[in-house]
């Protein structure tokens, strides 16, 4: 196995944040005291001091921080969390599923101009584009996303394995090719990155129905500043602040001040207009509501 500690230090001091994870290019399971982030959407992972809970949450900077990370997984994968974070996004080529097919015709098309670039142990490429400043979601394993077959984006969300690491199937490492620094990333890929347009949020069968009961004498001004919070919190606290609202919104329900389905509805599109995922929306509301016993 590659001394990994060196590495892991140098991209430290380049500002790319690092973690560890395990053997099987998977993230480290979290400790007994860690819950997932669909149990308990009010625990902090980005906060959380423990050294590789929560995937990528754990990448840090921090020298001395990554020197005890290193140790605790002696034997895993040195990676990079990818996004606004280390101000990178990566599109990873996979020559098994048509990868390299596909590259071709988006050099032809100018959306891949060189950059920096890794040849994975598997040898496909990661290619290195400087973070453009605004939300690049990953499209690993999203139908109808991404630059074609054999083609992800890691960006937002999303991890890459760093060199010097080795492929767990074929003993191979990752490594560097050199000769270019990382691009900017053309405005031509940056849309190609995009997703589509998110599908409608199932509608109610008319209007949102607020009702004044429980208690709750203004129910439309209740609702309107519990998902005002949402759309409005500062990033890293979006998706509890929207546990929070989902809490109160599942009271509603429970009132009767608002249809089942029209809550749904409401909490849905509040998270995607702070640019949550649509898993992460799933996640908060579905916690929200059973805390306050209430079905998502």
């Amino acid at each position: 196995m590659p001394d990994l500690l060196p590495a892991a230090l140098r991209y430290a001091e380049h500002g790319w944040p690092v973690f560890m994870l395990g053997r099987s290019k998977r993230p480290v399971a979290n400790c007994p005291d860690c819950p997932k982030a669909d149990e308990d959407p009010t625990h902090d992972q980005d906060a959380c001091p423990c050294l590789t809970c929560h995937g990528f949450y754990a990448a840090t900077t921090d020298p001395a921080r990554i020197a005890a990370i290193v140790a605790a997984v002696p034997c895993g994968q040195l990676a990079l969390r990818t996004g606004t974070t280390a101000g990178v996004v990566v599109v990873d080529v996979d020559p098994a599923h048509d990868g390299a097919a596909t590259l071709v015709r988006l050099i032809a098309a100018g959306l891949i101009p060189p950059t920096a670039r890794v040849r994975t142990g598997s040898g496909g490429l990661h290619l290195y584009y400087r973070h453009p400043g605004r939300r690049v979601p990953c499209s690993q394993g999203k139908p109808g996303q991404g630059l074609g077959p054999g083609i992800d984006v890691r960006a937002d969300g999303g991890y890459v394995v760093l060199p010097p690491s080795v492929h767990p199937r074929t003993g191979r490492p990752y490594r560097w090719i050199t000769g270019q620094p990382v691009k900017e990333m053309p405005p031509a890929l940056l849309t190609a990155c995009l997703p589509p347009p998110a599908p409608p949020i199932p509608a109610a069968t008319g209007p949102t129905q607020l009702r004044e009961a429980g208690g709750i004498s203004h129910p439309d001004r209740l609702l309107a500043v519990l998902l005002d919070r949402v759309t409005g919190a500062p990033e890293g606290a979006r998706r509890t602040t929207l546990y929070g609202a989902s809490r109160g919104v599942a009271r509603m329900v429970k009132a009767d001040a608002i249809d089942h389905a029209d809550a749904i509805a409401a909490l849905t599109d509040a998270g995607r207009r702070a640019e949550q995922t649509d898993r992460d929306i799933r996640a908060a509301i579905r916690g929200g509501f059973r805390a306050e016993g209430v079905a998502a």
